[in-house]
């Protein structure tokens, strides 16, 4: 029997495909590169922004037309709504924590197969032999106005130190030069068997593992980024020094209206802070244009922001409402075209800065 994964989205749901892969190769399952040449399909998506869900669409046309038709599973970040467009196009809808019921859910002969209560701690087949995607929590309780994580992927939830560090150093011994953590608020870790164990001291554990690797980690929140963090991150040799830390907005009314809990005052500060610290940092951020209300005057702040900051990189989205949100009851009232010439505007100050 072959699968085929096609993954949408961020990190996270690449990690969740390597242990989706693990479970399937351990039912005796064999990867296939050709969707049209698999027994079966399973689809990770991505309910956080509205074109990662139309690529569904397309992808159900792609499928239809495959002469045998494989079985189909749709897992991933899913809002109900999604999940209900969607039951009539797949086979199964998975629920990505329930990964361990996979076996049964395909009436494997190998149901089974011993795996962890927690899919988290199912052993990946790591994709890619230089870089490894290590999550070290899953969730958010920030409920940021416009985001669905706390939706699709629920509240807050860390993974016990002990095995953060056995699969780092499983990684590590492997020859995996770049390490990333991954968190949906990754800075706002905490080990459930330790509480003493936090994000910085879940960082010098990982440095002083031994090996020739670099640690890199996203996505933080900037409430969350302490001096204790900074002063941590300044002093291991094997964090990349590359960092994201994510904006979203430059003007302090769109950042209230999407509950991000920082003042452009303070995240300047911050940048500030940690520039000290590491002159030699790379930053890079995260923005949405066009988030309802935001003024061509609300934009300039992020205009001014950006010239400020001088970041790297910036990763930059056009606003598209999502149901269950508090911004879904918000008007939607920046036209797209105007959403396309913000993210341009963006785009080019990034781009003159290199």
């Amino acid at each position: 029997m072959q699968y085929h994964i096609v993954v949408y989205g961020c990190q996270m749901n690449v990690a969740d495909a390597e242990r989706i892969s693990a479970v399937l190769e351990g039912m005796g399952y064999e990867k296939e590169s050709k969707i049209d040449a698999a027994d079966l399909v399973v689809v990770i998506m991505c309910s956080v922004r509205q074109p990662a869900v139309d690529r569904i669409f397309g992808l159900i046309e792609k499928l239809k037309k495959i002469k045998n038709k494989p079985t189909t599973i749709l897992t991933g970040c899913i809002l109900k709504k999604d999940k209900k467009t969607f039951s009539n196009f797949f086979d199964f809808i998975l629920d990505i924590k329930n990964l361990s019921d996979l076996p049964k859910l395909l009436k494997s002969k190998k149901t089974g197969l011993k795996l962890p209560k927690s899919y988290l701690d199912i052993t990946p087949l790591n994709f890619d032999k230089s870089s490894a995607f290590l999550p070290i929590s899953t969730g958010c309780n920030n409920f940021c106005s416009y985001c669905v994580v706390p939706y699709t992927r629920g509240r807050l939830v860390c993974r016990d130190h002990n095995k953060i560090i056995k699969e780092a150093k499983r990684l590590i011994k492997k020859g995996v030069k770049n390490i990333w953590l991954l968190g949906q608020n990754v800075n706002d870790y905490s080990s459930p068997t330790d509480p003493s164990v936090d994000f910085s001291k879940l960082l010098q554990i990982i440095n002083n593992i031994k090996g020739d690797f670099k640690i890199f980690f996203t996505s933080p929140h900037p409430k969350n980024f302490s001096p204790k963090l900074i002063k941590t991150l300044a002093k291991l040799e094997k964090f990349s020094r590359y960092l994201n830390l994510p904006v979203q907005s430059g003007d302090n009314e769109i950042l209230k209206k999407m509950n991000r809990c920082y003042t452009i005052e303070k995240y300047i500060a911050l940048v500030k802070k940690i520039r000290q610290a590491m002159p030699n940092i790379n930053l890079s951020t995260d923005v949405i244009v066009g988030f309802p209300g935001e003024t061509k005057k609300q934009f300039e702040n992020t205009v001014k922001l950006f010239k400020k900051i001088k970041f790297n990189v910036a990763y930059i989205s056009k606003y598209s409402p999502r149901r269950q949100t508090t911004a879904w009851d918000m008007k939607d009232d920046v036209p797209f075209k105007e959403k396309k010439r913000r993210e341009r505007v963006l785009q080019n100050i990034i781009k003159n800065e290199k």
